[in-house]
């Protein structure tokens, strides 16, 4: 459906802006008055990472008067893989930083409003009361669920954008005229269903796809053209190159923008509310963990353990710990593994970071290995504490 523009134009264009923006001019559904709303519109991208980064590039090329970068984290090495508006010299630096000098550099006609910080419940409201419209490039379903309850809360549209292996997602979520994110996912996935783009990767210029149809979104929100994805959830399929459109209709029962909402304020920990894991893996984890440090001693002083690796063969391919052996996580969870685990030696689980460990870890205690533990931190911390020469990821 047709949306009335979400700003009113700005007095004027300079003669600067009118060569600049001389393309967008000439198209008679943006014209003169639509660029004139873009330079008059306040735009929060929440994210200045893999869908962050062409999302901000491409605003900025258009024209969007004020962009806001919200991001507390540094740039790495890894980021550069996707993440297009940072480069080499910017490892170690603030991302959001990093990406403001960018857009300075792309259009110096912009207004550029770092928050370089994490957001949170304390000041989301604060930051998002000052923008017209989110775009939402975060990469966590505890993020996502905090920016959609203040989005609705507050009466903002947004766009939101999702991104695994060679999958994507795209939709506009604005509860006054159509479904927030909670009517499409009432509830978060369990823990570890659904693995992180860290964990499961991601291919690089599918950031691109769909942080190129969130801008898309943005201006026809901004400029009051076209039809945006309020209602219709907008699935890409890189590998078969496939795009899909799928209704999504404004459930009467959500919990937040229903007929009888529930949640009516912010709540007050959405990392409890999605579980970074289960109950279960919580409680197999007490007295049962153990550090990189002290596998290594238990290593080298020839305790009989047996060492198993639950991420990925492809992880696995990448770096390792001396002496793992790979069963992947899946085949643990449903069974199929359990029979090629010794009883008679201590069972010793790793993953990459630790949240994987600490599910199968779970599923090992039940069948019966009481003494089997994981290792806190996984690959990761053994290349932090042990050998810093093996290659992180």
């Amino acid at each position: 459906m047709s949306l009335p523009p979400l700003v009113e134009p700005a007095a004027e264009l300079t003669v600067d802006e009118i060569r600049r923006y001389s393309r967008h001019l000439i198209i008679p559904d943006v014209g003169v008055t639509g660029q004139k709303r873009l330079k008059n519109a306040r735009v929060l991208c929440v994210g200045a990472g893999g869908l962050g980064s062409p999302a901000l590039l491409y605003l900025a090329a258009a024209g969007v008067g004020t962009l806001g970068i919200i991001d507390f984290d540094t740039v790495d090495e890894s980021n550069l893989q996707r993440q297009v508006i940072h480069g080499v010299s910017d490892v170690g630096r603030s991302k959001a930083e990093s990406a403001a000098a960018s857009i300075r550099e792309i259009n110096p006609l912009v207004d550029v409003e770092i928050h370089n910080t994490a957001l949170d419940r304390e000041n989301v409201r604060e930051i998002f009361a000052q923008y017209d419209l989110i775009v939402d490039g975060t990469d966590n379903f505890a993020t996502r669920y905090m920016v959609n309850d203040a989005a609705v809360l507050l009466g903002k549209p947004y766009v939101w954008g999702s991104i695994y292996r060679f999958d994507g997602q795209a939709s506009v979520f604005w509860a006054e005229h159509g479904p927030c994110y909670r009517c499409l996912y009432p509830e978060p996935p369990p823990p570890g269903m659904v693995p992180s783009c860290a964990e499961g990767g991601v291919l690089g210029v599918l950031c691109a796809s769909i942080g190129s149809i969130q801008v898309n979104e943005a201006i026809k929100l901004l400029t009051g053209i076209g039809e945006p994805l309020v209602g219709r959830l907008m699935v890409y399929d890189a590998l078969e190159m496939e795009y899909r459109k799928i209704k999504v209709r404004k459930d009467p029962n959500c919990a937040l923008c229903g007929e009888n909402p529930t949640v009516t304020d912010l709540l007050e920990d959405y990392e409890d509310f999605c579980g970074a894991v289960s109950e279960e893996a919580q409680e197999a984890t007490l007295n049962s963990t153990i550090t990189a440090l002290e596998l290594k001693e238990w290593q080298d002083a020839g305790k009989d353990i047996f060492l198993v690796d639950v991420r990925e063969p492809a992880e696995y391919e990448i770096v390792r710990i001396p002496g793992a052996t790979l069963i992947p996580k899946g085949d643990i969870i449903s069974g199929e593994a359990l029979a090629t685990l010794p009883q008679d030696r201590q069972v010793v689980l790793h993953c990459k970071s630790g949240v994987r460990s600490a599910e199968a870890l779970a599923a090992l205690k039940a069948a019966g290995f009481k003494d089997a533990v994981h290792v806190q931190g996984g690959v990761l911390s053994w290349i932090k504490q042990v050998d810093p020469s093996l290659p992180a990821y």
